[in-house]
């Protein structure tokens, strides 16, 4: 490719439309860098990445606004983690991928290790559907991300996408507005604007938004439209007249909204795609142009007055992918950063990209990272693990509760309260022993657990050191009432070693317990003057569906891992044997649990499930329940994209409980005058 470099810059802005400046310069340089930064990860897998294999046959679809760069994004470290690779570029723009291809032949590739085949939708969908493929990475619209979901829905395939953005470029009063107007520039009239994570919503501080917009005018009448093989040139054309005819359709919609238009006033050429650099101030949060991508060069302005009411209007959106942060004062900048909801965050800089660095959303801008450590994952798979050697335990003889009838309740908020049905569910015992009834949870319910948690949201803000204190309690309780349990277990599943289920149960809150302070992020190395903080957030809000068996272990297992990463859980025990859940309710009381960390909602496991999946302020799923129920929780995910993850039969490792409770967040932070 270094060979080529010029061929390869010249083929992409042809094909794109983008100025040869930014494909010699940036595009044509960052997919090189790609592919030397992985494969330096594919000498050191073995030793980095134990435990670990292939996922195997990975197909890849690629949009039409970064080609090349796209192709090195998938592929490098696709191949360099031992995994083969259909691409599929978008119809648009197929010439760097086929220049690849030869590339690929040149260099000895083995034959069949990369795939470049090219074609509409409806090749992307045979891809996507194709049996034996094992893994779906996908950049483009959020609509093509959730049908890809719907069409993956249940056949285990693992998945990762990169969609739509609308993200906030956020200026402080006390910004240099010189060099954010520049930010500005490079992020959202970049590649015409058509970038996913283009700072398109520019939120400036009442006190000097007037300054900014005066000096943006002044920076668009010295930009230059044109042929995009000028290197004079600062924009080319549009990618294709269906987005043109997109961008003046929404700009008009902001217009008729109130907004007040200022274009470059620059000469267009007639012949070809081209539309203007445009700023759209006036404009207020709820607006069209606010709130949809428009994937054009299009700003849209609105003001703020303090950061809290910043950070409101900056996660006012069904997106989460990047944000800007302009501020001289480095305390503010890093107080932001953890708020807002995106996968990246740049300070006092805009669109930086490099291979070590993972790249990705939150919310529906998809799910995955690309680039860095943290995207190696999206190409490996744990090896599966033997299952634990079951430890001898006491016989126990099962027989009916007697005595005071306690019928447990739901546990939400911290409270127990009853079903919003009124009704309840008999649980019997070995034998055919009833053992008592549980509340029947309902959809009501479940909006009331969920609503619990987003209130417990404080729970993520704290240390990690403080939520150790609390599972490393837990298990105190839990130890000192085990015979207890032990007894619930035998009773309603006959096994005669319960003991070694509480051991478990025991292991998984200690192991976690330690893990909840050393769970670190790391520092990236990228080439620049400055750092790259990657910091593992907690995902939010988590459904958690039990497994059947292992009533205690099993929801101890899953839910341990989200809280000690300052998730908040909405747990669904085990149908046939929940009570080992409901006698939880008095340990989590006595632990110091703040009310709203863990909600217990027991009843019909699937159909909660389902109700889980479908809740929109449910960031993340984690269902254990049977293979035939997995279609439908993939499927009903796809409302507010969030993650499900399947975990094993035999469990998870460390590593990957903590992985899927946690999103990486990579902070830019440039440094020096």
């Amino acid at each position: 490719m270094q060979k080529h470099a010029r061929l390869f810059a010249v083929l992409e802005s042809m094909d794109n439309g983008k100025t040869i400046r930014e494909s010699r310069d940036i595009d044509v340089p960052l997919a090189i860098r790609h592919f030397y930064y992985h494969a330096g990860w594919a000498t050191l897998q073995a030793k980095e990445f134990p435990g670990h294999e292939p996922l195997g046959v990975a197909g890849q679809i690629i949009p039409w606004n970064f080609p090349l760069l796209m192709l090195a994004w998938k592929v490098a470290p696709a191949i360099a983690m031992g995994n083969t690779v259909v691409l599929k570029p978008a119809e648009q723009t197929p010439l760097t991928a086929l220049l690849f291809a030869r590339i690929c032949q040149d260099v000895g590739l083995p034959k069949g290790v990369v795939n470049i085949v090219t074609g509409d939708g409806s090749t992307g969908a045979a891809l996507v559907d194709h049996p034996d493929v094992n893994k779906i990475a996908f950049t483009g619209s959020t609509a093509v991300g959730k049908m890809i979901r719907e069409r993956t829905a249940g056949t285990g395939k693992s998945l990762t996408l990169e969609l739509g953005g609308k993200s906030p470029f956020i200026v402080f009063d006390d910004a240099d507005l010189d060099s954010a107007v520049e930010g500005i520039v490079d992020s959202i009239w970049f590649n015409q604007g058509q970038v996913c994570c283009a700072g398109s919503r520019l939120l400036a501080q009442e006190g000097i938004a007037e300054s900014l917009y005066a000096k943006l005018a002044a920076r668009l009448r010295t930009l230059r439209v044109g042929d995009p093989l000028d290197k004079n040139v600062d924009m080319g054309p549009i990618v294709s007249a269906e987005q043109l005819a997109r961008i003046r359709t929404l700009v008009a919609a902001g217009c008729s909204e109130g907004a007040t238009l200022t274009q470059a006033p620059c000469d267009v050429p007639s012949n070809g795609h081209f539309y203007p650099p445009t700023l759209l101030t006036n404009v207020e949060p709820a607006h069209l142009v606010a709130q949809e991508e428009i994937f054009g060069p299009v700003l849209v302005a609105m003001t703020f007055r303090t950061p809290g009411e910043a950070v409101e209007i900056a996660n006012h959106t069904r997106y989460g992918l990047a944000a800007s942060v302009w501020t001289e004062n480095v305390n503010l900048a890093l107080d932001m950063a953890p708020k807002l909801r995106a996968g990246v965050v740049w300070v006092n800089s805009a669109n930086l990209f490099d291979a070590a660095a993972g790249f990705g959303g939150v919310k529906e801008s998809g799910y995955g990272r690309e680039g860095g450590r943290e995207g190696l994952y999206a190409y490996l798979k744990p090896v599966g693990r033997p299952a634990a050697p079951k430890k001898a335990g006491r016989k126990l003889k099962a027989a009916a509760v007697t005595g005071i009838d306690r019928t447990p309740k739901l546990y939400i908020g911290g409270k127990q309260v009853r079903p919003d049905a009124g009704y309840s569910i008999g649980v019997i015992g070995t034998g055919g022993v009833l053992l008592g009834h549980v509340g029947q949870g309902n959809r009501k319910d479940v909006r009331n657990a969920v609503e619990a948690a987003r209130r417990a949201a404080a729970w993520s803000g704290t240390t990690g050191y403080a939520r150790s204190q609390v599972l490393y309690f837990i298990a105190e309780n839990l130890a000192a009432r085990r015979q207890e349990f032990e007894a619930r277990i035998m009773a309603m599943t006959g096994q005669d070693d319960a003991s070694s289920e509480v051991d478990e149960a025991l292991d998984s809150l200690f192991t976690y317990a330690a893990w909840a302070d050393k769970h670190d992020g790391a520092v990236h190395s990228v080439p620049m003057q400055g750092a790259v903080l990657a910091m593992n957030e907690a995902t939010g809000v988590i459904g958690i569906v039990c497994p059947a068996d292992r009533p205690l272990a099993g929801l101890i297992d899953l839910v341990a891992p989200a809280i000690a990463t300052g998730n908040r859980v909405i747990a669904v025990p085990s149908e046939a044997h929940p009570l080992s859940a409901t006698d939880l309710y008095q340990v989590f009381d006595t632990s110091d649990l703040p009310d709203g960390v863990v909600n217990i909602v027991t009843g019909e496991a699937e159909a909660l499930a389902e109700v889980l999946a479908l809740h929109n302020d449910v960031d993340a799923l984690w269902y254990a329940g049977p293979d035939e129920g997995r279609a439908t929780v993939e499927r009903a995910s796809i409302g507010n994209l969030k993650r499900v993850w399947l975990p094993g039969p035999d469990g998870a490792t460390d590593g990957e409980a903590l992985r899927q409770a946690t999103q990486v967040k990579n902070v830019w932070l440039p440094y020096g005058e």
